[in-house]
Protein backbone atom coordinates (compact mmCIF):
# COMPACT_ATOMS: atom_id res chain seq x y z
CA UNK A 1 0.00 0.00 0.00
CA UNK A 2 1.27 3.38 -1.00
CA UNK A 3 1.90 5.78 1.61
CA UNK A 4 1.57 8.77 0.18
CA UNK A 5 -0.54 9.23 -3.14
CA UNK A 6 -3.14 12.05 -4.28
CA UNK A 7 -6.09 12.19 -5.83
CA UNK A 8 -9.30 14.41 -7.11
CA UNK A 9 -11.24 15.56 -4.00
CA UNK A 10 -14.05 17.56 -2.33
CA UNK A 11 -13.94 18.57 1.28
CA UNK A 12 -17.21 17.55 2.94
CA UNK A 13 -16.46 18.30 6.08
CA UNK A 14 -14.07 19.19 8.51
CA UNK A 15 -14.68 19.50 12.70
CA UNK A 16 -11.72 20.33 15.67
CA UNK A 17 -9.54 17.77 16.28
CA UNK A 18 -7.34 18.80 19.74
CA UNK A 19 -6.49 21.91 20.32
CA UNK A 20 -4.70 23.59 16.52
CA UNK A 21 -5.49 20.63 14.06
CA UNK A 22 -8.56 19.59 12.29
CA UNK A 23 -10.17 16.35 10.94
CA UNK A 24 -11.48 16.32 7.02
CA UNK A 25 -14.00 14.09 5.14
CA UNK A 26 -13.17 14.47 1.30
CA UNK A 27 -14.75 12.50 -1.52
CA UNK A 28 -12.19 10.95 -3.49
CA UNK A 29 -12.40 10.17 -6.77
CA UNK A 30 -10.61 6.82 -6.27
CA UNK A 31 -10.39 6.20 -2.88
CA UNK A 32 -14.44 7.45 -2.03
CA UNK A 33 -15.22 8.73 1.33
CA UNK A 34 -11.36 9.36 3.02
CA UNK A 35 -10.82 10.65 6.55
CA UNK A 36 -7.45 12.33 6.86
CA UNK A 37 -6.06 14.74 9.37
CA UNK A 38 -4.99 18.60 8.94
CA UNK A 39 -2.28 19.98 10.72
CA UNK A 40 -1.55 23.77 11.68
CA UNK A 41 -3.35 26.40 13.80
CA UNK A 42 -5.73 29.06 12.46
CA UNK A 43 -3.51 30.52 10.54
CA UNK A 44 -2.30 27.95 8.59
CA UNK A 45 -2.69 28.08 4.79
CA UNK A 46 -3.28 24.12 4.51
CA UNK A 47 -5.94 24.80 7.13
CA UNK A 48 -7.76 27.88 5.07
CA UNK A 49 -7.64 25.54 2.21
CA UNK A 50 -9.01 22.37 3.74
CA UNK A 51 -12.30 24.00 4.32
CA UNK A 52 -15.84 22.37 3.59
CA UNK A 53 -17.28 22.57 -0.52
CA UNK A 54 -13.25 23.46 -1.73
CA UNK A 55 -12.45 20.95 -4.44
CA UNK A 56 -9.06 19.91 -5.82
CA UNK A 57 -6.13 17.89 -6.18
CA UNK A 58 -4.96 16.03 -2.42
CA UNK A 59 -2.40 15.07 -1.23
CA UNK A 60 -2.03 12.39 1.53
CA UNK A 61 -0.01 10.65 3.31
CA UNK A 62 -1.22 7.68 5.15
CA UNK A 63 0.51 5.56 8.16
CA UNK A 64 0.11 1.96 7.91
CA UNK A 65 1.07 1.76 11.79
CA UNK A 66 -1.35 4.24 13.14
CA UNK A 67 -4.19 3.38 10.39
CA UNK A 68 -4.27 7.15 9.91
CA UNK A 69 -4.15 9.45 7.16
CA UNK A 70 -2.68 13.33 7.25
CA UNK A 71 -3.04 16.40 4.58
CA UNK A 72 0.25 16.80 2.72
CA UNK A 73 -1.06 19.48 0.83
CA UNK A 74 -4.31 20.45 -1.68
CA UNK A 75 -4.56 22.56 -4.75
CA UNK A 76 -7.67 24.01 -4.24
CA UNK A 77 -9.12 24.90 -7.81
CA UNK A 78 -12.83 25.57 -6.95
CA UNK A 79 -13.38 27.41 -4.02
CA UNK A 80 -16.74 28.06 -4.47
CA UNK A 81 -17.05 31.52 -2.33
CA UNK A 82 -20.92 31.75 -3.32
CA UNK A 83 -21.93 29.26 -1.02
CA UNK A 84 -20.99 31.38 1.98
CA UNK A 85 -22.92 34.33 0.92
CA UNK A 86 -26.77 33.50 1.18
CA UNK A 87 -27.83 31.31 4.27
CA UNK A 88 -30.35 28.85 1.86
CA UNK A 89 -27.17 28.38 -0.26
CA UNK A 90 -24.92 27.14 2.65
CA UNK A 91 -27.68 25.20 4.21
CA UNK A 92 -28.62 23.24 0.96
CA UNK A 93 -24.87 22.73 0.41
CA UNK A 94 -24.09 21.64 3.83
CA UNK A 95 -27.32 18.85 3.27
CA UNK A 96 -25.39 17.69 0.17
CA UNK A 97 -22.61 17.13 1.77
CA UNK A 98 -24.39 15.11 4.68
CA UNK A 99 -25.70 12.92 1.74
CA UNK A 100 -23.13 12.11 0.55
CA UNK A 101 -21.19 10.91 3.73
CA UNK A 102 -24.27 9.43 4.81
CA UNK A 103 -25.00 7.11 1.41
CA UNK A 104 -20.80 6.35 2.10
CA UNK A 105 -19.83 7.95 -1.38
CA UNK A 106 -22.46 6.17 -3.38
CA UNK A 107 -20.05 3.16 -2.55
CA UNK A 108 -18.43 2.72 -5.66
CA UNK A 109 -18.07 4.81 -9.25
CA UNK A 110 -16.30 7.48 -7.00
CA UNK A 111 -15.54 9.93 -10.06
CA UNK A 112 -19.49 9.87 -11.17
CA UNK A 113 -20.15 10.07 -7.28
CA UNK A 114 -17.40 13.40 -7.39
CA UNK A 115 -18.67 14.99 -10.61
CA UNK A 116 -22.10 14.55 -9.31
CA UNK A 117 -21.78 16.63 -6.01
CA UNK A 118 -19.46 18.76 -7.32
CA UNK A 119 -21.92 19.60 -10.27
CA UNK A 120 -24.61 20.48 -7.25
CA UNK A 121 -22.17 22.56 -5.56
CA UNK A 122 -21.43 24.86 -8.56
CA UNK A 123 -24.86 25.20 -9.22
CA UNK A 124 -25.94 25.90 -5.39
CA UNK A 125 -22.91 28.85 -5.49
CA UNK A 126 -24.95 30.88 -8.38
CA UNK A 127 -28.62 29.81 -6.45
CA UNK A 128 -31.06 32.36 -5.25
CA UNK A 129 -32.67 31.55 -2.35
CA UNK A 130 -35.81 29.57 -3.90
CA UNK A 131 -33.93 27.99 -6.34
CA UNK A 132 -31.17 26.69 -3.71
CA UNK A 133 -34.17 24.24 -2.28
CA UNK A 134 -34.68 23.12 -6.35
CA UNK A 135 -31.41 22.39 -7.07
CA UNK A 136 -31.67 20.72 -3.55
CA UNK A 137 -34.25 18.43 -4.46
CA UNK A 138 -32.92 18.25 -8.05
CA UNK A 139 -29.64 16.60 -6.16
CA UNK A 140 -31.30 14.30 -4.34
CA UNK A 141 -33.55 12.80 -7.01
CA UNK A 142 -29.99 11.95 -9.48
CA UNK A 143 -28.35 10.62 -6.30
CA UNK A 144 -30.68 8.03 -5.86
CA UNK A 145 -30.68 7.16 -9.48
CA UNK A 146 -27.09 7.28 -8.95
CA UNK A 147 -27.36 4.46 -6.07
CA UNK A 148 -29.78 2.58 -8.18
CA UNK A 149 -32.36 3.16 -6.22
CA UNK A 150 -34.75 5.85 -7.70
CA UNK A 151 -38.45 4.70 -8.26
CA UNK A 152 -39.78 4.36 -11.90
CA UNK A 153 -42.09 8.06 -12.21
CA UNK A 154 -43.38 6.84 -16.01
CA UNK A 155 -45.16 3.69 -14.12
CA UNK A 156 -46.94 3.16 -11.41
CA UNK A 157 -46.85 -0.91 -11.33
CA UNK A 158 -48.08 -2.14 -7.76
CA UNK A 159 -49.73 -5.19 -6.95
CA UNK A 160 -52.46 -2.83 -5.25
CA UNK A 161 -53.96 -1.59 -8.62
CA UNK A 162 -52.21 -4.18 -11.52
CA UNK A 163 -49.82 -2.94 -14.28
CA UNK A 164 -50.83 0.20 -15.18
CA UNK A 165 -49.78 3.28 -16.71
CA UNK A 166 -49.65 6.36 -14.47
CA UNK A 167 -51.45 9.03 -16.27
CA UNK A 168 -49.97 12.77 -16.20
CA UNK A 169 -52.74 14.11 -14.54
CA UNK A 170 -53.30 11.43 -12.35
CA UNK A 171 -52.48 11.58 -8.71
CA UNK A 172 -49.58 8.83 -7.53
CA UNK A 173 -48.65 8.12 -4.41
CA UNK A 174 -45.49 7.14 -3.25
CA UNK A 175 -44.35 3.60 -0.95
CA UNK A 176 -42.15 4.47 1.37
CA UNK A 177 -42.13 0.70 2.25
CA UNK A 178 -41.85 -0.47 -1.43
CA UNK A 179 -39.47 2.53 -2.24
CA UNK A 180 -42.03 2.85 -5.61
CA UNK A 181 -44.50 4.49 -7.02
CA UNK A 182 -48.63 3.61 -6.83
CA UNK A 183 -51.68 4.85 -8.31
CA UNK A 184 -53.50 3.78 -5.34
CA UNK A 185 -53.02 4.28 -1.73
CA UNK A 186 -55.07 0.93 0.47
CA UNK A 187 -57.07 2.10 3.22
CA UNK A 188 -55.71 1.64 6.74
CA UNK A 189 -52.29 2.28 5.35
CA UNK A 190 -51.12 5.37 7.74
CA UNK A 191 -47.91 7.62 7.04
CA UNK A 192 -46.73 4.71 4.27
CA UNK A 193 -47.72 6.37 1.14
CA UNK A 194 -46.88 9.89 0.28
CA UNK A 195 -49.04 11.80 -2.20
CA UNK A 196 -47.50 12.95 -5.62
CA UNK A 197 -49.83 15.10 -7.50
CA UNK A 198 -49.66 15.74 -11.46
CA UNK A 199 -47.78 19.48 -11.24
CA UNK A 200 -44.91 17.48 -8.83
CA UNK A 201 -45.15 14.83 -10.51
CA UNK A 202 -44.56 16.62 -13.85
CA UNK A 203 -41.60 18.20 -12.41
CA UNK A 204 -39.26 15.36 -11.39
CA UNK A 205 -39.93 13.74 -14.57
CA UNK A 206 -38.84 16.94 -16.54
CA UNK A 207 -35.78 17.90 -14.19
CA UNK A 208 -34.67 13.99 -13.70
CA UNK A 209 -31.16 13.71 -15.46
CA UNK A 210 -30.71 17.12 -16.14
CA UNK A 211 -27.17 19.27 -15.21
CA UNK A 212 -27.86 20.89 -11.93
CA UNK A 213 -27.29 24.35 -13.56
CA UNK A 214 -30.62 23.74 -15.52
CA UNK A 215 -32.09 24.71 -11.82
CA UNK A 216 -31.69 27.93 -11.84
CA UNK A 217 -34.08 28.24 -14.79
CA UNK A 218 -36.35 25.85 -14.35
CA UNK A 219 -38.96 26.92 -10.96
CA UNK A 220 -41.69 25.20 -9.51
CA UNK A 221 -44.84 26.47 -7.88
CA UNK A 222 -44.63 26.14 -4.37
CA UNK A 223 -46.93 23.92 -3.08
CA UNK A 224 -45.28 20.92 -6.20
CA UNK A 225 -41.93 21.91 -4.78
CA UNK A 226 -42.81 21.23 -1.37
CA UNK A 227 -44.23 17.90 -2.27
CA UNK A 228 -41.73 16.77 -4.37
CA UNK A 229 -39.12 17.81 -1.65
CA UNK A 230 -41.06 15.37 0.80
CA UNK A 231 -41.17 12.48 -1.12
CA UNK A 232 -37.85 12.70 -2.77
CA UNK A 233 -36.25 13.34 1.29
CA UNK A 234 -38.74 10.32 1.99
CA UNK A 235 -37.18 8.24 -0.58
CA UNK A 236 -33.80 9.17 0.59
CA UNK A 237 -34.71 8.11 4.10
CA UNK A 238 -35.38 5.24 3.48
CA UNK A 239 -32.12 4.54 1.19
CA UNK A 240 -29.87 5.54 4.24
CA UNK A 241 -31.73 4.68 7.01
CA UNK A 242 -32.69 7.34 8.90
CA UNK A 243 -33.30 10.87 7.31
CA UNK A 244 -30.78 13.50 7.83
CA UNK A 245 -31.11 17.24 9.92
CA UNK A 246 -29.67 18.89 7.59
CA UNK A 247 -32.45 18.62 4.99
CA UNK A 248 -34.65 20.71 6.99
CA UNK A 249 -33.48 23.95 5.93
Amino acid sequence: MLRSFSCEALVLKTSPSGESNREAWFLCADQGILRATVFGGPKSRLRSHVSPFHSGTLWVYRDPVRDSCKVSDFDVRSWRPGLRELYERTMAADAVADTVLASHGGGGGWDRALSLAGAGLDALAEAGAEASGRVFVHFLWNWAAFLGLRPDLAEADRPYTGPCEALPDGLVWFDRLEGAFTRTAPAGSGNRFLPLAPGARRWLLAVQDLAPERMLRISADPLSLAQARTVVTALMAEIIGRELPTWNF
